[in-house]
């Protein structure tokens, strides 16, 4: 059929999933229009760079526009698209190109379409490299280098295309500042350096643009930057329309005068360190900016004050960012707001008053409404008919109660509704459900109140995306159309059956979070998990569920996440259970009663475990070697069990121990299961025991943490030294067993090590002296164990309690005061002195100077000679007195060089 149009000009196969087979086949010399071919869109396919060189050898004559976008294009663009004098369109993105940007404009700018290219479009790629100049494309109108890894500075002499219209770098990592060539350009209406890592003073590079291009400036997009100093009078920018500078480190406020920023419309200064209080702010704008502004994004700032009624005064204002700033005061009654806004944030400042419907009279245009944490009251007339349908509703934290919000029935087109912690005390009406059936799928949060009663069981088409219901006073059954949600919280509340919701016989495919933890659900786990297909995270914690864990739990094959921690759950885990569920990256059953040896499966079939939680339970036996497996394992706790045996050796295998990180700027885990498009995100939680007492851990910080909990067990032989190779281990628990030998002597070698306790083991020897290198360690406890010698001198260990090292009767040093001598010094009995020390001596002397006295007196000198008896008496006296006084002197010299 394509051979009887010899005339054909544009061809477009956009989103066929065609690859290089059918290039191959469907030769464009086999048919007529090979030379009359102007518009080509290929896009989204599989083709590859070479077969499109092949497949285009014959289509170049009359080309103007190629779209090559979303292909499987990489490597070197060779001078094959330069050729074609007729391109004047080329798109290029989203493709795997990973040549360095120099390089690929070389190649493009070599023939003859460097003079009549007019777009290019290179986005969503990998190129690497600087920018260079550009101004050998002499017709280039429009470039797009945006999201690659450009980095390093702009060269000062880099130049533009003459006619260049529009540029966007936005997503590299360009460093320094921007280059006053860029300002030569008169044409340039649309400039766009966000998202990089520019760090200059932002006048420098206002002043770098205010040659002839600040005549045709319409758009300047720089935020998310490093850019600092002031804001500098923008109004030299004649055409300027739109000018985003957010996510810089600007301080104080906006420049007085902006006499030419009559026709801003768009904006931006949001995520900076302004100050300026916002009557103040509002003035400046006000005075030039009145009729043409439409979007003033403030968000993110240090702006102080409260919120200036002139606010109504900007007739064509329709978004307004406050939120997350430092406003306070009292909203006064007087406030209106431009009636065609369509988007209003003040969340997140410390804004009081009431807020009332008159505040939003004659707004039918409003779309988006967020007054989210702050001291506000909403008090709304109960039969109030909004003229508005909002889109998202943010009233977080408001003062909204005690009735649930009537006039919210009404709104039939919101696809965010966050009421949570709005003191409501009441039972949702049953229309409040019915929004499930809106054909978007809808975040709701209704948590931290105090709705009651029991959710009807109805028949509806579930569209609840998100749905929190958490820390309220719900009870009953969970009705069995919750299953259609996507993330379901019900955690915290009166809910006492949960088999309707889990026993329905329709599968449910979009359930990926469930979280129904600290409940009053008791009895046996229903064993009717073969339904939920998509199921990621389960959390079942702080119920009164006993007896064994279901064997359906083992067709969860997408579960990541269990939490059955705090029940009553009995016998072994068996293998037919869990052992399926390969994905598990969190396994947290504490504070049960299970029993049985520690399941070898877990090491052998459980190999993305990262969190693994057994602890306060009834195992016993050895722990398997195939534990080592578990290369991923960050947490490891095993504690308050009846295990036995040595710690294995082979723990060196635990990978993700062996690396150090730290700083880390957010994380969060993604449930990749087959049943839903996209990547949906949970958040984890785990209990450690950490500096003395149970500390829940969360996301980021949980990432960070790398321990190890073996404590009160029967776990004996020596601590392997190859612990020692664990240099991420930031907490190590091992107290409480016992544990013999020595400790290991290289243990200073995990220096991130802050939490460490070997109390209450047999432990002996010396402390290492490479403990004292640890300089993070805040928590150490050695007490209660046969260790002997000085403590190592070092700030940190001589820091620590003194009660941290009692029970080690052979122990001495800083920071304990007892002294205690060598073993050398033991072979011999030693006295002790005291105060007491010279008592024997004092006591002997005044008794022989008595004697003497009084026999002198007597003249016993004489008698001593007659009578035999007395002369015995006298001579063993003084023999004794001799004695005492060597004992006495050699004893004092003794101590004295102890001290010494």
């Amino acid at each position: 059929m394509i051979a009887k149009l010899p005339k054909l000009r544009e061809l477009s196969l956009i989103h066929c999933g065609l690859s290089n087979h059918f290039l191959h086949s469907f030769k464009p010399s086999n048919f007529n229009f090979s030379t009359s071919l102007s518009v080509l869109h290929l896009s989204q396919n599989s083709f590859t760079q070479s077969m499109i060189f092949q497949w285009l050898s014959n289509t170049t004559s009359n080309l103007v526009e190629l779209d090559l976008s979303g292909n499987l294009l990489q490597g070197s663009t060779s001078n094959h698209y330069g050729n074609i004098c007729t391109l004047r369109s080329l798109d290029m993105t989203r493709n795997n190109m990973i040549e360095d940007l120099p390089s690929i404009l070389g190649s493009l700018s070599s023939g003859c379409a460097r003079y009549s290219l007019q777009e290019l479009s290179l986005a969503f790629n990998q190129i690497t490299g600087s920018l260079p100049d550009l101004s050998v494309f002499s017709s280039l109108k429009r470039l797009d280098l945006s999201n690659n890894q450009l980095s390093g500075k702009i060269a000062e002499g880099t130049r533009l295309p003459s006619q260049l219209e529009h540029l966007s770098i936005r997503l590299n990592s360009l460093e320094g500042g921007v280059p006053k060539s860029f300002g030569s350009t008169c044409t340039l209406k649309s400039l766009d350096l966000s998202h990089n890592k520019l760090s200059e003073d932002l006048r420098v590079i206002f002043n770098h643009l205010s040659g002839c291009s600040r005549h045709s400036l319409r758009e300047l997009h720089l935020g998310q930057n490093k850019f600092n100093g002031r804001l500098p009078d923008f109004s030299m920018f004649s055409k300027l329309e739109t000018l985003d500078v957010s996510g810089n480190q600007l301080k104080d406020g906006v420049p007085k005068s902006l006499h030419n920023a009559t026709i801003l419309r768009i904006l931006d200064l949001s995520n900076n360190s302004l100050s300026e209080n916002l009557p103040t702010i509002i003035h400046h704008i006000f005075r030039y900016a009145r009729y043409s502004l439409q979007h003033l994004d403030l968000s993110m700032n240090q702006i102080s004050d409260t919120v200036p009624n002139t606010l109504s005064m900007f007739p064509s204002l329709k978004r307004l960012y406050l939120d997350s700033n430092k406003l306070n005061g009292t909203i006064s009654e007087d406030l209106q707001f431009s009636t065609e806004l369509e988007a209003l944030y003040l969340s997140s400042n410390s804004l009081e008053g009431v807020i009332t419907d008159s505040h939003f009279y004659n707004m039918s245009n409003l779309r988006e409404l967020g007054l989210s944490d702050n001291l506000l009251a909403i008090e709304f007339s109960q039969n109030w008919a909004p003229s508005f349908q909002l889109v998202n509703i943010g009233l977080r934290s408001c003062k909204l109660g005690p009735l649930f919000p009537k006039w919210l029935e009404k709104q039939n087109e919101f696809s965010s509704l966050d009421i949570s912690n709005n003191g409501i005390s009441d039972i949702v009406p049953k229309w409040f459900w019915t929004k499930s059936e809106l054909p978007n799928w809808i975040n709701i949060n209704i948590s931290l109140n105090k709705l009651r009663g029991i959710i009807p069981d109805l028949s509806l088409d579930n569209h609840f995306y998100y749905l929190n219901l958490r820390s309220n006073q719900f009870e009953g059954h969970i009705p069995s159309f919750l299953r259609g949600s996507m993330y379901l919280d019900l955690s915290d509340n009166k809910f006492t059956d949960s088999s309707w919701f889990l026993c329905s016989s329709s599968a449910t495919e979009t359930l990926y979070q469930l979280d129904i933890s600290n409940n009053k659900f008791s009895g046996q786990i229903p064993d009717c998990w073969t339904h939920f297909k998509s199921l990621a995270y389960l959390d079942m914690s702080q119920n009164k569920f006993s007896g064994k864990i279901p064997t359906s739990m083992g067709s969860l094959l997408e579960l990541q996440v269990l939490l059955l921690r705090n029940n009553k759950l009995t016998g072994e885990i068996s293998s037919s259970s869990l052992r399926n569920c390969t994905k598990l990256v969190m396994l947290d059953m504490t504070g049960n009663r299970l029993s049985g040896s520690f399941p070898d499966w877990i090491g052998s079939k459980l190999l993305e475990l990262q969190f693994l939680s057994l602890g306060s339970n009834y195992f016993n036996g050895s722990l398997p070697l195939q534990i080592c497996y578990l290369k991923s394992i960050q947490l490891l706790d095993l504690s308050l069990n009846n295990l036995s045996g040595q710690i294995p050796k082979c723990i060196k295998n635990f990978s993700s121990m062996t690396q150090v990180t730290r700083d880390y700027q957010g994380h969060w885990y993604l449930a990749n299961t087959s049943y839903i498009k996209g990547n949906v995100s949970y958040n984890l939680n785990a209990f450690v025991m950490w500096k003395g007492s149970k500390q829940m851990f969360t996301n980021t910080g949980l990432s960070l943490l790398k321990s190890i909990d073996l404590s009160s067990n029967q776990l004996s032989g020596e601590i392997p030294k190859e612990i020692e190779n664990l240099f991420g281990l930031i907490s190590l628990n091992l107290s409480r067993n016992h544990l013999t030998e020595k400790i290991p002597s290289n243990i200073g070698k995990l220096t991130s090590l802050e939490f460490l306790d070997l109390s209450r083991n047999q432990l002996v020897g010396s402390i290492p002296l490479s403990l004292a290198q640890i300089d993070r360690l805040t928590v150490l406890d050695l007490s209660h164990n046969y260790l002997s010698g000085k403590i190592p001198t070092g700030t940190q260990l001589q820091s620590f309690d003194t009660s941290k090292y009692e029970g080690n009767v052979d122990l001495w040093g800083p920071p304990l005061k007892k002294l205690y001598i060598d073993r050398l010094s033991k072979q011999e009995p030693i006295v002790k002195f005291d105060k007491e020390d010279n008592f024997i001596f004092y006591s002997e002397f005044y008794k022989g100077m008595t004697i003497g006295f009084v026999i002198s007196f007597l003249g016993v000198f004489g008698s001593i000679l007659i009578i035999r008896s007395w002369r015995h008496t006298y001579f063993k006296f003084l023999s004794n007195l001799e004695d005492t006084l060597y004992i006495m002197t050699t004893m004092k010299i003794f101590k004295w060089w102890l001290r010494s």
